[in-house]
């Protein structure tokens, strides 16, 4: 937890979170090991397709959760990854079901739907567009920079959308897989909450009472036509709008 410049509690959530349940490299154990030393106050562990439900894992609070990556490898070929966090019970989904069954069955299930790495899946904005309930997409996805992989941010994507008047709320997450020092607590959200708790986390995502970051804390607030940004140290400020 921190206080942040704006003088608010903020806690420190990765929402993206691969383990040895699915195809991460270490167990969730030592998952919860590594982002509890990294200053996390909450993790989800979304392993494909297998449902992770709440608790705590070597004192570290993690919520449930669970990936649906949907359509081949080849990003050609009708690629969609879905993330749902906060479910109360398993939605108990299958690889044949479709993406707004997916989103509905989080929804349903008390939990958020959240549109991962769109720029990674070759996803355009038409389709996301198509589809209703998603609570934020990932504007940075740590692990789709690793390897082979050179698409981590979705900007554009989220850029387009925007200028179609359509704004979701934008997450940063590592989609953790290698723990190899790449792709492992880099990407995180800060939230504006009452305590780490699922409920609390999950009600001030839906509130929009977060912000996505890699390390800097920044604090925007709007007086007449003005927009001041007040941010901690970092390398460079970008500040887009037409």
């Amino acid at each position: 937890m921190i206080i942040d410049l704006d003088g608010s509690k903020r806690y420190k959530v990765g929402l993206h979170i691969h383990t040895t349940r699915s195809d991460g490299v270490v167990t969730p154990e030592e998952s919860a090991r590594i982002y509890k030393e990294a200053g996390f106050d909450a993790i989800a562990i979304t392993d494909h397709w297998v449902f992770g439900e709440e608790g705590e894992i070597e004192g570290l609070k993690i919520f449930s959760g669970c990936e649906y990556n949907m359509g081949a490898s080849d990003t050609s070929v009708d690629v969609m990854h879905i993330v749902g966090v906060g479910m109360e019970s398993d939605p108990k989904l299958t690889n044949k079901a479709s993406r707004q069954s997916v989103i509905d069955a989080i929804n349903q299930k008390g939990g958020i739907a959240i549109l991962a790495h769109p720029a990674w899946s070759l996803n355009s904005p038409e389709e996301a567009m198509a589809l209703n309930g998603f609570a934020a997409v990932e504007i940075y996805n740590t692990v789709s920079t690793v390897n082979q992989s050179s698409r981590p941010y979705s900007g554009y994507f989220v850029d387009l959308l925007a200028n179609k008047n359509v704004i979701i709320p934008l997450v940063a997450t590592d989609d953790v897989h290698y723990y190899n020092g790449e792709d492992d607590t880099k990407s995180f959200i800060y939230v504006k909450a009452e305590s780490n708790s699922q409920k609390d986390i999950l009600e001030a995502i839906r509130n929009g009472d977060f912000y996505a970051s890699q390390g800097p804390q920044l604090a925007v607030k709007k007086e007449g036509n003005k927009i001041i940004a007040d941010c901690s140290e970092c390398v460079m400020i970008d500040f887009l709008s037409n």
